[in-house]
């Protein structure tokens, strides 16, 4: 399969098909924007975890996508969740501190609740893989 980015021809790898790897992807670039308008002071702080935290999961995906077993697909897929429960915990926090608005939040909040469906049902598809 054949597809483009910055229209250029492109392969699509094993995990640019996975709508939970979209959907992290898409939820790692609203993490950026949202966090560019945080205060300085939290450049290192809580800004560099959040996005470390959203990058996680769209990348612990695609590492567990270049896994032949399904026990390691899944292993790395639990990270993902981790990562991802992670980063809505700083965004309570972000929250709380008045870093962000209530809109940013509840839109941030949906895509999680989202992702977590998405993740869970991953992981146990690998794990059911995995007992065959």
């Amino acid at each position: 399969m054949v597809t483009t980015i910055n229209n250029q021809p492109s392969t699509v790898f094993p995990h640019e098909k996975l709508e939970a790897w979209r959907l992290a992807k898409a939820l790692a670039v609203r993490v950026y924007l949202l966090t560019a308008s945080f205060p300085k002071d939290e450049r290192f702080g809580l800004v560099d975890q959040m996005r470390r935290a959203g990058v996680s999961v769209m990348s612990n995906l695609a590492e567990g996508c270049g896994r032949t077993s399904p026990r390691d697909q899944a292993h790395f897929s639990q990270i993902a969740f981790g990562s991802l429960l992670e980063l809505d915990a700083q965004h309570q926090l972000a929250l709380d501190l008045e870093f962000l608005n209530t809109d940013d939040y509840q839109g941030i909040r949906l895509s999680v609740l989202e992702l977590i469906k998405k993740i869970s049902a991953l992981r146990a598809s690998q794990l059911k893989r995995a007992a065959q």
